[in-house]
């Protein structure tokens, strides 16, 4: 059976920008991040021996998302301009491997993503989607499974592949739920505020309990702890405006096609010259046989 990696771009670019040394070209131009990218790529390709590879990127700001809260992500920082005028040169580099690159304009890579394995599962082919992003999760089944890169706050737990279970047990709800319990925990990497007090093991219980949001939402005055009874009736509607934020848009327009292209060797190893990346455009060659 046919398997596709599908990459969270920047998910994995942030990794390589944080988790490499301060690396430059001779006239100081930034290259940790493609370095750390293509050292991703090749251990993915020697560690998971999947037939194809996808890459995707958010592409502008994410419109649906701001229509709903203005300041969807405004927690974040601004991306390190060092790293963002790398992120052309990764994405040239990535097509000269014979990746396709998928973005949209006002769409997140989650969205295409989660499009992107429902259409390869119900294609009876499988799907590992490599990000440590929580709402993925929401996808996994059979058939499709989530690959969390290692921590860069603790390396040694190395990568690991999620399936329905795993989900399940490191949020202690299915994948189909997740969606509910971030409506419940927020997330604050996106600046979605949960139901404050509400931690992973009240979310997770309540759900499992209740069935769902709605669940919780319709039996507010049950749920235990009592202090909880009111602010459920009060914030329902931030609940919901919450739920709609994280479950992912899978109807989306995709390539026809996401199968991995004819590595351009000599292309790559251009790339990889010019940011005088030598060694590893020796590699290259060597590695895909010219």
């Amino acid at each position: 059976m046919l398997n596709t990696l599908l990459l969270d771009g920047y998910n994995l670019v942030f990794r390589a920008y944080y988790g490499m040394p301060e690396l430059t070209r001779s006239d100081g131009f930034p290259t940790n991040v493609v370095h750390g990218w293509l050292r991703t790529l090749w251990l993915l390709e020697d560690q998971q021996k999947a037939e194809g590879m996808v890459a995707f990127f958010d592409l502008g700001p994410p419109t649906e998302r701001e229509a709903l809260q203005a300041d969807y992500k405004a927690n974040r920082s601004e991306t390190p301009e060092d790293l963002e005028k790398q992120v052309p040169w990764v994405k040239r580099l990535t097509v000269a491997l014979g990746l396709p690159v998928v973005e949209q304009q006002g769409v997140e890579a989650d969205d295409l993503i989660g499009a992107a394995a429902l259409r390869l599962m119900q294609a009876g082919q499988t799907a590992t989607i490599v990000s440590a992003d929580k709402d993925l999760g929401q996808v996994v089944q059979p058939g499709i499974s989530q690959l969390l890169p290692p921590p860069t706050a603790n390396p040694r737990l190395g990568w690991r592949l999620l399936d329905a279970e795993g989900v399940k047990k490191k949020f202690g709800v299915p994948p189909e739920k997740i969606p509910d319990y971030l409506a419940l925990v927020g997330d604050t990497s996106d600046n979605i505020p949960g139901l404050q007090g509400v931690g992973p093991k009240t979310a997770a219980k309540w759900i499992l309990e209740y069935g769902d949001l709605e669940g919780i939402i319709a039996q507010a005055n049950y749920i235990k702890p009592p202090r909880f009874q009111d602010k459920v009736a009060a914030q329902k509607d931030d609940l919901r405006r919450n739920l709609k934020m994280v479950t992912l848009n899978t109807e989306l327009p995709l390539p026809d096609s996401l199968v991995r292209n004819p590595v351009q060797v000599e292309e790559a190893a251009a790339i990889l010259e010019a940011l005088e990346m030598r060694t590893a455009a020796r590699d290259c060659r060597k590695r895909y046989g010219t």
